[in-house]
C-alpha cells in the first residue's frame, strides 16, 4: 500500500470529523483500504448517500472502486451516482483523489436522477419492509421416515435462515415457521430440493409433496413470539388443536383444519 494512501486516509479522518461521518472500514495488505464517508448529493439540503471507497493496492495508480448507497434515494439512481463517480475519478489523474470526488459529489448539479424520484424512493423502502415483515407460514409434509436426519435438517435450516419454527408429529405432519417472509420461501425451496428423507425402499428422497397450508404477516395470523425449533408429538385432533392453542394460532388452526386427516 502506497504511502500516499495513508496519508490520504489520515486527511480525511480529519476533514470528515463529525459524528458517523468517515469510518476506516477495512486495511490490509492484500486487499488495501476501504474507507466510509456519509455525505449529500448537491450540498447540505440534498439527499444523504453512503459512500464507500476501495483503495486497492497500487492506489493511486489506479482508481478506487466505490459503492454508493442511500435510504432516500432508489438503487437505480444510486447506480447513476455510482457510475458518475466512476467516471470523475477515470479522468483524475493519478493522484489521492477521494476528498475531490466527494467534493464534486457535493458540489454537482442535482439533476432529477441524482435527487430522485421520492414516490420511487419510497416504493422502494415499503417493499424492503415487506420482506423484513414477519411471516408465519404452516407447511403439510407427505411422511418422514428418517426422523433423527429429518429434524436435524429442519433444525439447521431454521437456523442459518433465522427462523423461528415448531415440528408437530401425528397423523398429519405439519411444520409452522415464523420469519422474514423470502427466508421462509427459501425453506420450501430447500425442502423440495435436498434430499431430506429415504423413501420406502431406503434410498434418498426429496420432498416433493411438501404443501404450503397457509401463510401470512404474524400480526393477522394471531400467533406471537415462537422461540428456536421444537419437535412436539401429538396422537390426536384434541392434542393438536391444544399444541396450536399453546402458541397462541388458534386462529391459524381454523384456517388449515379442512386440509388435515381426521
Amino acid at each position: 500500500m502506497s504511502e500516499a494512501a495513508f496519508e490520504e486516509v489520515s486527511v480525511l479522518s480529519s476533514i470528515y470529523c463529525g459524528g458517523g461521518e468517515f469510518q476506516l472500514v477495512q486495511q490490509s495488505a492484500q486487499g488495501g483500504l476501504v474507507v466510509q464517508i456519509n455525505s449529500t448529493v448537491g450540498g447540505e439540503r440534498g439527499p444523504d448517500v453512503r459512500l464507500l471507497f476501495h483503495l486497492h493496492p497500487r492506489y493511486p495508480s489506479c482508481p478506487p472502486a466505490i459503492s454508493v448507497s442511500s435510504t432516500g434515494l432508489s438503487r437505480s439512481q444510486c447506480h447513476t451516482i455510482r457510475q458518475k463517480l466512476l467516471d470523475q475519478a477515470a479522468a483524475l489523474p493519478p493522484e489521492p483523489m477521494v476528498h475531490q470526488l466527494v467534493e464534486w459529489l457535493q458540489c454537482v448539479e442535482v439533476t432529477e436522477n441524482c435527487r430522485g424520484n421520492k414516490d420511487e424512493a419510497e416504493e422502494e423502502v415499503r417493499e424492503r419492509e415487506k420482506e423484513e415483515e414477519e411471516w408465519t407460514a404452516v407447511l403439510s409434509l407427505d411422511h418422514i421416515r428418517s426422523q433423527n436426519r429429518y429434524t436435524s435438517l429442519l433444525q439447521r435450516w431454521t437456523q442459518q435462515l433465522q427462523l423461528a419454527g415448531r415440528l408437530l408429529l401425528g397423523r398429519s405432519i405439519l411444520v409452522i415457521l415464523q420469519g422474514a417472509r423470502p427466508n421462509i420461501k427459501e425453506f420450501c425451496r430447500l425442502l423440495r430440493t435436498v434430499k431430506v428423507d429415504v423413501d420406502s425402499s431406503g434410498k434418498k428422497c426429496k420432498e416433493r409433496m411438501m404443501k404450503v397450508l397457509t401463510e401470512s404477516p404474524t400480526s393477522s395470523s394471531g400467533g406471537h413470539g415462537l422461540q428456536g425449533f421444537v419437535v412436539m408429538n401429538y396422537k390426536s385432533l384434541p392434542q393438536l388443536t391444544a399444541a396450536f392453542q399453546e402458541i397462541n394460532m388458534t386462529g391459524l388452526y381454523q384456517q388449515i383444519r379442512p386440509s388435515l386427516s381426521d
